[in-house]
């Protein structure tokens, strides 16, 4: 945009500099022609006022000796011709346009030839006066004038105006740079503090008071907005958190009441009812422990810390190695000997490698195998955990990291459908990047690329 708006006021600015030199540097050139031919006019009908009684009476010595100091003091060359065109002196050179501007002075008119000296043209100056005498023309009286000095007027003149052209336009690049930097100061601290937003930093601004007050206003309109989004997601999330925390109470004093109904009843189908509701009451807890953790991850932009990936996937595996063993499952670990640097949000590495693992353990059956391995990639660590269930689309990929959303064949496993969501949070938090895929023997592959 600041390239455009410095063109626009360039192009401007040479069109009215052409406008203005174009004709200036003619009227130079006109002016320095008009001279130099009112100069040997004025010479030619002085030599023509002499040469009238001269060519009269054939007594034509003192006039040559006239014409020849006059080659000899000025360069300028001069002819004498008669009314039949007879040549009767020459000093200098004759110049090849020479015949028509003699016919010219013979019908009575006094030529100058060329009409303008332009500095590329080298031809002389050729001016023609009749000699008259009562009316009748006796003869022509013709200099030829070198015009080097003249065009190298009119070339300084013409330089002069060039450089004024030259430093006008750099003039104007500087004043159009800064104004059009001015105008756009705005306009580009509103898209770095859009992107500063669009990539978590609720807190980024545009400064007040710089640029037109167009802008001004625009700027001021878009903090105002940005204020009033920060305030809403601030309320979202504190909402959600308190709503989480206030109803794990309740929760927990209900499940602690149908705990102790087991002790008192001995019916059957009273513990078959108890059982299911201490399941939905857990459900409930996983439900209210994902949104907890949903809103704790996405409250403004958190510190991030470098943690050892080896040990941290290490000492997870071993964590959920009794589980995978009472489900029948084989959970293969691939680590690393060196330790492996991550760049994370704290506890993030934990709770996603939790998330990964728990949700292939639920959807892998008896005998089937969930691996986690672990290199380093890209100056940073990839995770990924393989597991050998029914696997997803990949339409189903790209769903499966929406909040609440199940697959319609997984209704019946336990779980809120929150992990994924968790897990994309945790990971776009810490700077990464989590990609679901088929796997490649079928089952589902979860990669998380974190930086060093």
């Amino acid at each position: 945009m600041r390239r455009r708006l410095v063109v626009t006021y360039l192009l401007l600015l040479c069109i009215t500099l052409l406008a203005l030199e174009i004709p200036l540097a003619v009227t130079v050139a006109s002016r320095e022609t008009d001279r130099a031919v009112a100069d040997r006019l004025a010479d030619a009908t002085r030599f023509a006022s002499l040469a009238a009684p001269a060519v009269r009476s054939g007594e034509l010595e003192t006039l040559t000796e006239e014409l020849r100091r006059y080659q000899e003091l000025y360069g300028i060359g001069t002819m004498l011709v008669d009314q039949d065109q007879r040549l009767l002196s020459v000093y200098g050179r004759s110049p090849e346009n020479h015949a028509s501007a003699i016919r010219g002075a013979l019908a009575g008119h006094q030529v100058g030839t060329p009409e303008t000296l332009w500095p590329w043209v080298s031809e002389p100056l050729v001016v023609a006066v009749p000699i008259s005498d009562g009316g009748a023309v006796l003869g022509v009286i013709l200099t030829v004038s070198p015009t080097d000095r003249s065009r190298r007027a009119v070339l300084s003149v013409w330089l002069v105006l060039a450089l004024v052209g030259v430093l006008a336009v750099a003039a104007c690049l500087t004043a159009a740079h800064s104004l059009a930097g001015w105008v756009l100061r705005p306009v580009t601290r509103l898209d770095a503090a859009a992107h500063e937003i669009a990539e978590g930093d609720s807190a980024a601004r545009v400064p007040p008071g710089v640029g037109p007050p167009e802008l001004r206003r625009l700027s001021d309109s878009f903090n105002e907005m940005a204020d009033a989004v920060a305030e809403a997601m601030r309320r979202q999330r504190e909402f959600v958190a308190h709503a989480s925390h206030q109803l794990r109470n309740p929760l927990t004093v209900l499940r602690l009441r149908i705990e102790d109904l087991g002790g008192r009843y001995d019916d059957e189908e009273l513990h078959t009812d108890r059982q299911f509701a201490l399941e939905e009451t857990d459900r409930l807890a996983d439900v209210l422990d994902g949104l907890l953790a949903l809103a704790q991850a996405e409250r403004g932009r958190p510190e991030l810390e470098v943690v050892d990936a080896t040990a941290l996937t290490t000492e997870r595996a071993k964590a959920w190695l009794p589980l995978a063993e009472r489900r029948g499952v084989e959970l293969d670990t691939d680590v690393p000997a060196e330790p492996v640097p991550a760049r994370v949000v704290a506890t993030a590495l934990d709770q996603v490698l939790d998330a990964l693992i728990d949700n292939a353990l639920k959807f892998t059956p008896a005998g089937g195998r969930v691996s986690l391995r672990l290199r380093a990639a890209g100056g940073g660590a990839e995770v990924t955990v393989r597991d050998t269930g029914p696997g997803m689309t990949e339409e189903q990929c790209r769903q499966a990291t929406e909040r609440f959303w199940r697959a319609a064949d997984a209704q019946n496993v336990d779980g809120a459908g929150l992990g994924l969501s968790i897990v994309a949070v945790l990971v776009e938090a810490s700077g990464g990047r989590f990609t679901l895929a088929p796997a490649p023997e079928g089952g589902l592959d979860a990669t998380v690329q974190l930086r060093a």
